[in-house]
């Protein structure tokens, strides 16, 4: 809570953005009722038990063909001496894609999760897909803090505990998410991560609290940006290891020489062949991950 209460919580808009147009002002960070909201929040959340969910379970069939499944000794050896492990959210640390959730109950939930299921897949540029995703429904600061306040965050089965052995090896943990700012800082709250390692996007709003964009600046903005971030992260705490945890192409992307050293395909929500297929690891429960640290 610490954490939160002392970040800036109203940020000017930069007049360096790469965004042409001019908003004054316009708000990036989290408004004074969004942060009250928050707070509000908190008490809903009596413990880290997941709120009902669809989520069906993935037959075994469906991962027969898979060998990654296993890990090998090179992985596990990673696995356990990790620097820092990054999470992707949407679909990984919550059962749900936060921009889906948010466009459903501001009336264009169908369409939005069209576009969220084919930027996920990777047929089209993730900078494409959030742009075309927002412009359906552009929602206001008073949508967003409706939202935050009727409908908490769905914690994954597992990802508390998870973490929290995690942090016990002194392992840093970050949450890089194509998501926004607003929405993480609730789950981040809850996780005991520190603000300062999300990596994520910007909603922005005009002075009467109407959208007006995104954050292009922002790397997870863009197809690629969770690399970036990542390999951002390696050189200024000079990690040694580096882990991506996720379920889309974007969390695969960050696998590459100068960013994750492994990636952990996380199917237990989305179960995506064509990411799986190229992942270190394969797991469908947290529990897994947790087991190995022992």
């Amino acid at each position: 809570m610490e954490g939160l209460v002392n970040a800036r919580i109203i940020t000017p808009y930069s007049p360096h953005s790469t965004t042409s147009r001019n908003y004054s002002p316009v708000f990036r960070a989290i408004s004074q009722p969004l942060f009250k909201s928050h707070l509000r929040l908190m008490s809903l959340f009596k413990s880290l038990t997941p709120v009902g969910t669809s989520m069906q379970p993935v037959e075994a069939s469906s991962i027969s063909h898979f060998d990654n499944t296993l890990p090998s000794k090179e992985v596990l050896e990673i696995w356990r001496n990790a620097d820092a492990v990054c999470f992707d959210v949407d679909s990984t640390v919550c059962l749900d894609e936060g921009i889906d959730e948010i466009a459903e109950f501001c009336g264009a939930g169908k369409a939005v999760a069209e576009w969220t299921a084919r930027a996920m897949g990777g047929s089209v540029p993730f900078e494409e897909a959030l742009a075309a995703r927002l412009s359906l429904f552009r929602p206001s600061l008073t949508q967003l803090q409706e939202y935050l306040e009727k409908r908490p965050p769905k914690i994954s089965p597992g990802i508390d505990e998870l973490i929290k052995t995690l942090k016990a090896k002194n392992t840093d943990v970050y949450l890089i998410s194509g998501g926004f700012r607003q929405m993480i800082h609730p789950v981040a709250l809850v996780l005991g991560i520190p603000v300062e390692n999300i990596f994520a996007n910007q909603l922005l709003f005009g002075s009467s609290g109407e959208f007006v964009g995104f954050d292009e600046n922002e790397p997870t903005s863009r197809s690629g940006g969770k690399a970036t971030a990542v390999e951002n992260l390696r050189k200024s705490h000079q990690y040694k290891k580096m882990i991506m945890i996720g379920d889309g192409a974007t969390d695969l992307e960050a696998r590459k020489p100068g960013g994750a050293d492994m990636f952990i395909c996380y199917g237990g929500v989305q179960h995506r062949e064509a990411v799986a297929a190229k992942a270190d690891w394969l797991v469908f429960h947290f529990r897994d991950l947790i087991k190995s640290l022992e």
